[in-house]
């Protein structure tokens, strides 16, 4: 196996042949990685993946293009001819590419040449998976299938994360290096998808929303796991959550708290909150395994509802935890007439012991928490890893614009008043005034024209406003300037409107020691530091509000979409999570000695 000893020693044309390989057919991308390397060689295998993939950054759009084109159709006619590299063959039959039927074998050969007439280059695809054991047939076919309909530049970047992906496996085959922690993570996600609610488990789909039998068992689940993995105390709470405490060496001392939510939205991914409930314990399992006690406590929670999908209230998990579960939601039905009540009786919870699982702050260190980054920037920028310097804070509005409706036909354009131009108006002035700050984004999420007909000028039009920014003042400076600008396209137009707001969270900046902390774990593991805000709301948003916080993001794949089947994360990023996590613990554990 190689070493990163060997290679450090390598001249430049030994450094080239013993990567041969990892990049298909261009050695190009060792020789130029060569030159990136630091004084002192590479300290880890994450930093010469990185120095890899600045390689082919660099060398811009041609051979970038190049590198793509130099790989082999997938079940092509290198395959056929059994001319493809030792590398590609390994991969593709490990897909079970090689043993397609004629059916399918016929499909991709058709889509072989669709893509390469849209593209002008092959379709490119990490067939090992996120998991690296190889992807079936079917979701090769069905990715295949997607792809195709991406644009051009799109695409490009696809298939070159694809190589990145391909190189990443296969240098863990080349130094023998296997992600342990991070397959142990990946499986548990997997493990605990399989519970999702009727309706969608029909389909296929994963929903797992309050309080349902499948959110009980999800929970069931997170706690036999951490039974499993050594945790001293396990319980659920009276809310739902899932609490996890591994003792220090003094079980007195004050505890460092961790965690996030296991529901999900509809239809939604296996990633989004879970990721921060498996990485800190798979944490106290290593620490278990060794028997070593930290000199503070550690205390996971998996929160039981953070994104309000079943009833009109969110953050009920990490809410209890500050003691502001609002006892009226109780009373609210979901859309089968369940009251909150109702379903915390069927659940065996007791809504009276809720007030009782207020923490109290000062018994704690902070609070930290890793997330799937949830947005496609550490995907196109290649970095595993991000550190979130603050939570944007966010503000929304319904609105409602009311005109006059009238006849398509016989109707004067200069004398409508379309409620739905208006409201067009304000999309796009949104969209300008949004762009015009660096971290600032205005979303219409929602727009309706209620009872429209095709042959009828709008009279009235519903539409959502979603505002957030890194700050309180720059969301707020940019919800007045949209209400005011309604104002003024509502006047011009000679139509009515109102808006109602219905949610404002305040931004949630990293605390800054522990912002550092994450900081120093990222750099320990040769990776550059990136930081970045938080776009989308988190638990520790609310523990913000008692507790210093900071978070770590994790890079999604297929461009970082989330909640959507398609959500994804590879094993090795999640081995890098996994392993920051530990360098963290220990930094803190030293800083407590």
């Amino acid at each position: 196996m190689l070493s990163l000893d060997t290679l450090n020693a390598a001249s430049k044309a030994e450094f080239v042949t013993l990567l041969d390989g990892v990049y298909e057919h261009s050695p190009w991308i060792a020789e130029a990685a060569h030159a990136l390397k630091p004084a002192g060689g590479f300290q880890s295998l994450p930093q010469l993946k990185r120095a890899l993939a600045q390689a082919v950054h660099d060398a811009g759009a041609e051979p970038q293009l190049g590198l793509v084109r130099a790989h082999p159709e997938l079940a092509g006619k290198a395959m056929v001819s059994k001319t493809l590299t030792a590398e590609s063959t390994n991969e593709q039959g490990k897909a079970g590419l090689t043993d397609c039927s004629p059916e399918e074998f016929a499909h991709i050969q058709q889509l072989n040449a669709a893509y390469n007439t849209k593209f002008g280059f092959p379709f490119v695809m990490a067939v090992r998976g996120p998991r690296g054991q190889g992807l079936h047939r079917r979701e090769i076919i069905a990715t295949f299938e997607r792809r195709l309909g991406h644009p051009a530049d799109y695409e490009l970047a696809e298939a070159l994360r694809n190589i990145h992906r391909i190189a990443e496996i296969r240098l863990n085959d080349k130094f023998g290096v296997e992600p342990t922690l991070g397959n142990l993570v990946w499986d548990w996600h997997e493990q605990l998808s399989v519970h999702t609610d009727p309706g969608y488990a029909e389909l296929g789909q994963l929903t797992v929303t309050y309080l349902t039998d499948a959110h009980r068992a999800c929970a069931a689940q997170i706690r036999t796991l951490m039974d499993e993995c050594g945790f001293d105390e396990t319980r659920i709470d009276a809310v739902g959550n899932v609490v996890g405490v591994y003792h220090g060496s003094d079980p007195a001392a004050r505890r460092l708290l961790t965690g996030s939510h296991y529901d999900t939205v509809r239809n939604g991914g296996k990633y989004d909150g879970r990721l921060g409930i498996f990485v800190p314990i798979a944490c106290v399992r290593e620490l278990h395994r060794a028997g070593r006690r930290l000199p503070f406590g550690f205390e996971v929670i998996g929160f039981a509802e953070e994104e309000g999908q079943r009833y009109k209230a969110t953050f009920l998990g990490s809410g209890a935890v500050i003691g502001q579960f609002d006892t009226r939601w109780l009373d609210q039905a979901d859309a089968h007439g369940i009251t909150m009540r109702q379903a915390m009786a069927h659940a065996g919870l007791d809504p009276a012991k809720i007030a009782a699982e207020a923490r109290d702050p000062s018994k704690y260190l902070g609070f930290v928490e890793v997330h799937i980054e949830q947005g496609p920037v550490l995907n196109e920028m290649d970095l595993p890893l991000g550190i979130v310097t603050s939570i944007n804070g966010s503000v929304r509005y319904q609105c409602e614009i009311t005109g006059m409706a009238s006849h398509a036909g016989t109707t004067p354009m200069d004398r409508r008043r379309d409620a739905a131009a208006a409201a067009a108006e304000v999309v796009l002035y949104l969209e300008k005034r949004a762009t015009s700050v660096p971290d600032l984004v205005g979303t219409v999420g929602m727009l309706q024209v209620p009872n429209g007909s095709i042959n009828v000028v709008p009279g009235r039009c519903l539409f959502s406003l979603d505002i957030r920014a890194t700050t309180n003042e720059v969301r707020d400076e940019c919800a007045a300037d949209t209400l005011a600008e309604i104002a003024a396209i509502c006047e011009r137009r000679g139509v009515a409107f109102k808006a109602e707001e219905t949610m404002r969270a305040a931004a949630a900046p990293s605390d800054p020691a522990w912002q550092q902390r994450w900081e120093r774990a990222v750099d320990s593991l040769g990776l550059p530091l990136f930081r970045m805000p938080s776009g989308a709301g988190h638990d520790a948003m609310k523990l913000h509000e008692v507790m210093p916080q900071a978070m770590l993001f994790v890079r999604g794949l297929n461009a970082g979409i989330s909640h959507n089947p398609l959500e994804s994360i590879t094993n090795d990023d999640t081995e890098l999570c996994v392993q920051a996590f530990q360098r963290l613990l220990d930094d803190l554990a030293k800083e407590q000695a």
